[in-house]
This record gives structure tokens, sequence and C-alpha cells, in this order.
């Protein structure tokens, strides 16, 4: 048996088998076999098969029947499918003895087979953003595209027009990202970072261009930017009080934003000559510092303290209340109370000696206490005689005189609170008999005389 290949590396290989018998008698007749195998999944075309008979064989006939040229014997295939097999059988017989020497060629046509295979790259886009973000926080961007085709994608742009209020980082209003190339299939993708400069609602889509005008344009993304604002309110009661009472002053803070105001503070200021402090809500003092740890304030919500104390002082004090939170503006609210005093004048009138005799001198002393927390002003001091009496003197914190029976005192410009002024008036006893000393005081701050009678006994 002879085989023979006939290839081509892009479109066909045919194999040639022959199959003799191994002797043959001389003017015998005898078969052999030509097989002919297509090795392709491709057709052939025009094959040729050409059998060059030797000389001491003659052709008797052949099946298929082939055409016979002198020695030349061969059979013209119009085409060969994928892997077929054609078989020819050739019968002859030997016309002398020695060696039969027969050969097989065949021709086929080739075609002149190139192949292209023919893509078509599909550019998709889709975006994704933070939904909801503070403004004092960045917001993400993500773009991914995938080249949804059968070819790369060359040359992809990315672009993203952001709406008024969003910028880049560095504050441009334009995203714009390359992609060298994109296998079928792949997909790519980027990040960026961008920040708002006001609060509300941004939406927005990218777009992306390739070569071969390929186009997409991403899904529509929607960011909430929020942002929490403070306010603080710090009242208190009335504006003045009177020393020895206690202030209180009520504190409330709100986020009257659309943001959480997150780790949120509040502190108020302790004024000076002030004591015994009382805080609500689980504050706590660090000197001169009242401090509220208040957490996250949700929108809407607010929280309401008391600050009390007693003042130490007269005079006009003033505190402020502070809030603070991420992201949000501080904001601080004073409060300032009048202390005020009140002037409580004590009359107090004391004869040195009791009783006395007629003949000699006694003598009246007066006093005036400011026990109140105010000072006293225009103290008036006037004195009544009897007629058992005689005017010999008067003296004290302010001049006196005297005229008739009645003696009168310059008035004091200014007692001070807890102070005392003293004055004494000096008579004669010139009739026995119960007397009376009396005594009228009045100042600025009384509505009416503060009267006071000291009895003495004069006798013979």
């Amino acid at each position: 048996m002879a085989t023979q290949l006939y290839n081509n590396d892009c479109c066909g290989t045919l194999k040639i088998e022959k199959i003799m018998p191994k002797s043959v008698s001389l003017n015998e007749p005898f078969e052999y076999t030509i097989k002919a195998t297509n090795l392709t999944s491709k057709n052939l075309y025009a094959v040729n098969i050409t059998e060059r008979l030797a000389q001491n064989f003659k052709y008797i006939s052949s099946n298929p029947e082939g055409k016979l040229a002198g020695q030349i014997l061969s059979w013209q295939i119009e085409s060969m499918g994928p892997n077929e097999v054609k078989t020819l059988v050739v019968k002859g017989q030997a016309t002398s003895e020695g060696w039969i020497a027969t050969c097989a060629d065949a021709t086929y046509i080739i075609p002149a087979c190139a192949k292209t295979q023919v893509v078509q790259p599909a550019l998709e886009l889709t975006k994704t953003a933070t939904a909801e973000v503070s403004i004092c926080d960045p917001i993400t961007l993500t773009f991914t595209v995938t080249n949804k085709g059968s070819g790369e994608a060359k040359n992809i742009q990315i672009t993203d027009t952001l709406p008024a209020g969003l910028t880049t980082m560095d504050g441009a209003s334009q995203i714009a990202m390359r992609v060298d190339s994109l296998p079928a299939g792949r997909s790519a993708t980027k990040s960026v970072q961008v920040k708002a400069t006001k609060t509300g609602a941004f939406e927005n889509k990218a777009s992306a261009v390739a070569d071969g005008n390929l186009k997409a344009e991403s899904n529509v993304t929607r960011t909430r930017v929020t942002q929490p604002i403070l306010t603080v309110d710090k009242t208190t009661g009335r504006e003045w009080e009177y020393g020895g009472r206690r202030v209180e002053y009520t504190i409330t803070v709100a986020n009257k934003g659309d943001g959480v105001a997150k780790s949120a503070v509040l502190t108020d200021t302790v004024p000076a000559g002030v004591e015994q402090i009382q805080i609500s809500g689980g504050g706590t003092q660090a000197g001169s510092l009242i401090t509220w740890n208040l957490g996250d304030l949700a929108p809407g919500a607010s929280k309401q303290f008391t600050v009390s104390y007693l003042p130490t002082t007269l005079g006009k004090i003033t505190n402020t209340a502070t809030a603070k939170a991420v992201c949000a503006q501080d904001v601080s609210k004073s409060a300032s109370t009048e202390i005020r005093g009140i002037p409580a004048l004590l009359l107090e009138v004391v004869d040195l000696s009791d009783p006395i005799e007629v003949g000699h001198n006694e003598t009246y002393v007066i006093v005036v206490t400011n026990q109140g927390t105010a000072t006293a002003t225009n103290v008036k001091i006037d004195c009544t005689l009897e007629d058992t009496m005689q005017f010999i003197s008067a003296d004290g914190a302010t001049q006196g005189s005297a005229a008739g029976m009645k003696v009168s005192f310059a008035p004091l410009a200014s007692l001070n609170a807890k102070a005392k002024a003293t004055w004494r008036v000096t008579v004669k006893a010139v009739k026995e008999g119960d007397v009376r000393f009396g005594v009228v005081m009045n100042a600025d701050q009384l509505d009416r005389d503060v009267q006071e009678t000291e009895s003495t006994h004069f006798y013979k």
C-alpha cells in the first residue's frame, strides 16, 4: 500500500492511497484500488487523479470508468465534500514478467482562502453616586464602561458635566477620563470625588465615546446634599433681679437644617460674681465653662437645659451659650441680668441716761443702719423736742441745727449697704415728767417717714 498526502495549510489536504496485490500471474487479470480522501472540513473542487500505467500493464477497465490516453489513466471528480472518500478500482493484466510500477498523482483547485473576522464593539456606561451626603463630605461618583460588543473598543473618553452646585475637588465643572482600549466583554471602572457648594438634590448623567463613532449614555444618578443648621436661644424670667435671689436661664438648642448635626456640643459661660451653680441635663462644669455633650441632633430636633446661680455682687451679669456640631456653623446667644440691691434702713434712738435729774443734760443717740443690699441716698433725720427740754447741741454724720422745738440734720448723701450713720442731740432737762424725744427719718428709697420715740424720766 502506498500513501501520498497533498497539503495546503489554509484550505485542504487530499490523501491518495493505492492498494495492490503483492504478486500476480502473467496474463491473468487482477484489480487494484486507488482511494482518495478529503481530510478537511471543506469542499475540494476539480479533483484530477492521474494514474501512470506501467509499460508491462495492459488496461482492461476501471470503476468508475476513467479516461485512458496512452498509458495515462485519469479521473475528473467535480468536487469532494468534507472528509469524503472516493474509491477507484483499476482492472488489468501483466504482459511480461517483472515488476509492475504505477504512480498516481492528484491535483485539485485550491481556493485563495483568507479570512477576516468582522467585529462590532459596543459601549455600555453605568454610573453610581453617593445617595445622601453632608455638604462637608465628598460625593463619590463611580463610572463603569463595558464593551458589550465583539471587538476591541479604542480611545474611550468618559465625560460628566456636573450640575450647578457640584464641582471637582479642585473646582472644575466637568469630569473627563480616558480608557485607552477595552477588549470585548471587559469592563473598566473609575471613581472620582466631587464636592457640593450648596445643599439640595443634584441629578445628572455621564456619556462615553470611542473610535468608530461609538457612543453611550449612563443612567441618571441623584445625590441629596444636606447641612445641619444650629440655633441657640437663651432666656431668663426677668431682665433684673434683687440681690440674694437666684437667677435662672433657659437654654434651647435646635437643628433647623436638613442634615444630622453630628457630635453636637453646647457650652455656657459662668459669669464672675456667682455661686451655688445648679445645672440640668447632665452638664458638667470645668472652671468657668459648662458643657453638654448632645451627641447627634436630628433635623428638627431640639434640647433644652437650665442653669441657675446665686449672685454675690450687684450690677449686670452676662453669660453666653454656644452650640457647635460637625459641619454646622457655631452659633451663640448671650443673656444679661441686672442684679439690684434693696436699701433697708433701721432707725434706733437711745438715751444715754435714764432717769435724769432736772437741770442736767441728756444725750440722745440716733443710729441708722442700712441692713439692705443697696446704697441708701439722701438719708434725712429730723428731731422733735418737748417743752420739758432745752436744746444744747447737735452733731454726728451730718451737721445739725435747731429751730424752736425742732432739730434738723443735713441729708446724708449716701449710706452703703451694711453701713451705719450716727447722730447725737444733747438737751437740758428743765421740767420733771415722763418725756418723749421724737425722731423722723426719710430717704430717697422710702415711700414714707420712719418714726422712732425714746422715753426718758426727768425728776427733781
